[in-house]
């Protein structure tokens, strides 16, 4: 399958003459786990030339068995202590080799994960999204897709913020600076960098924005073929926390950081002939409904993967921007799929998920929906008009974590799609984050129950 979206940013013969200059001397060596973030070793860049380009590299398959504090966990088919914590093989993708120019000297490589015997990691978040990119191209067709993540900056660094338990951090703006080009300019060194270096990077940048919360901001970047659009997301975003924390300041991903407006990530998605890249929905009104349908009738079930977190539900409220109707709507913002774009732009965008998404499970979710739809001819309900937060007809976006993990665990949809092992692997997850949860004394317990009860 062709990836008509990629630019490649460094081919190996280039990153030889790097290393050979002296220009480039180490190159990361790249996972994605299961929340979303970059997991690897810095290679010594001539070894990475000389053995782990043609052979891989091992890395502790508990890196897709562990919680966000990296504690390792029970209830994971693949990873335990009764299985040893052995290695699986970290598989380099050389399309994704790339300059990072906010770290001296450096390179990056994203990888797919195989086991020894070389069968796939199937619960790896890239490999769960190439199974479905393989659907679609037996049907002749492959996604397009872009993400446009929203964070919140601080002035506080990292470590000032994790001292103060994250309480009473100073936003980077004090007002909505929606769209505003004086507000953004007060932020514009970090920015504007974060911009140039994943230009730099091979990124196609468009364009970035103030957002409605305090500190909020948007950057945005061209659309790729699917798979191309989920690994310049991971890379932005671990890329955008490193440089902020270079200038001494701190942003966050977070869906619901505070009472006001989420951080969302919404996704663009179309479907292309594989073989020429033209757009497949411009002119077949019926695979774009069917396809459609299914992403309507699925959505409910597969939340989960584009939900993934306790606090992704907190961000689910009416009038906040982040729907809580299952409906579309031709450019429609109250709905959770909003259709835009016509000709060879015809596409539509999936307003669910959070900044906190793992884009590699929700691209695969939409994808799987989709197929479902089109396999069972399903029909397009009428478009939503009006201000669907307050539609009675319509089903409610899952709004907590624990009514996703039980929609996801019992959909025939998700075992078709993705199988019995990956199904239970995320349900785990989602076990695991629920337990952790429950478990916790938060402080707006202290506040509530301290003296008054």
């Amino acid at each position: 399958m062709v990836r008509w979206g990629y630019l490649r940013a460094m081919t190996l013969d280039e990153l030889r003459a790097e290393v050979d200059d002296g220009r480039i001397d180490t190159v990361l060596l790249c996972l994605t786990d299961m929340q979303g973030r970059l997991q690897g070793k810095r290679m010594h860049a001539p070894f990475f030339l000389d053995e782990v380009v043609d052979h891989g590299a091992e890395a502790c398959n508990y890196l897709l068995a562990v919680d966000v504090e990296m504690n390792t966990v029970g209830g994971y088919a693949m990873s335990s202590w009764e299985h040893g914590y052995g290695d699986f093989v970290m598989q380099p993708d050389l399309d994704t080799l790339m300059r990072v120019p906010w770290q001296e000297g450096t390179a990056l490589c994203l990888v797919d994960l195989r086991w020894p015997d070389g069968r796939d990691v199937v619960a790896s978040p890239r490999q769960v999204l190439r199974r479905q990119l393989a659907r679609l191209a037996e049907r002749g067709w492959m996604a397009n897709a872009g993400s446009e993540l929203e964070f919140i900056i601080f002035e506080d660094s990292y470590e000032s913020a994790w001292d103060r338990g994250y309480v009473g951090l100073t936003p980077a703006n004090r007002y909505n600076v929606d769209y505003s080009i004086l507000g953004t300019a007060r932020v514009e060194p970090l920015i504007r960098r974060i911009r140039s270096t994943m230009a730099g990077a091979g990124m196609r940048v468009e364009d970035s924005k103030g957002e409605c919360n305090l500190g909020q901001h948007e950057i945005n970047f061209h659309y790729a073929d699917a798979l191309t659009t989920a690994d310049r997301h991971v890379v932005f975003k671990n890329g955008a926390k490193e440089i902020a924390a270079q200038m001494g300041q701190s942003l966050t991903f977070m869906a619901k950081y505070d009472q006001r407006e989420g951080s969302s990530c919404h996704l663009h998605l179309s479907l292309a002939d594989a073989g020429t890249g033209a757009n497949a929905f411009t002119g077949d009104d019926a695979l774009f409904a069917a396809f459609l349908a299914g992403g309507l009738a699925g959505l409910r079930e597969l939340t989960l993967l584009l939900a993934p977190n306790i606090n992704s539900y907190k961000r689910f409220a009416a009038g906040s921007f982040a729907p809580t109707a299952v409906a579309w709507g031709m450019d429609n913002r109250t709905c959770a799929f909003r259709v835009v774009g016509h000709g060879p732009g015809k596409r539509f965008e999936c307003r669910v998920p959070g900044g906190d998404v793992n884009p590699y499970l929700a691209l695969s979710a939409l994808i799987a929906a989709g197929l479902r739809g089109v396999e069972q001819g399903l029909e397009l309900e009428p478009a939503h008009e009006g201000n669907a937060y307050v539609s009675e007809d319509k089903p409610r976006v899952p709004s907590t974590l624990r009514e996703a993990r039980d929609l996801f665990s019992a959909s025939e949809l998700a075992h078709d799609a993705f199988g019995d092992e990956v199904v239970a692997h995320y349900v785990n997850m989602a076990d695991v984050e629920l337990a952790a949860y429950d478990a916790f004394v938060t402080d707006w317990e202290r506040v509530r129950g301290f003296e008054r009860l």
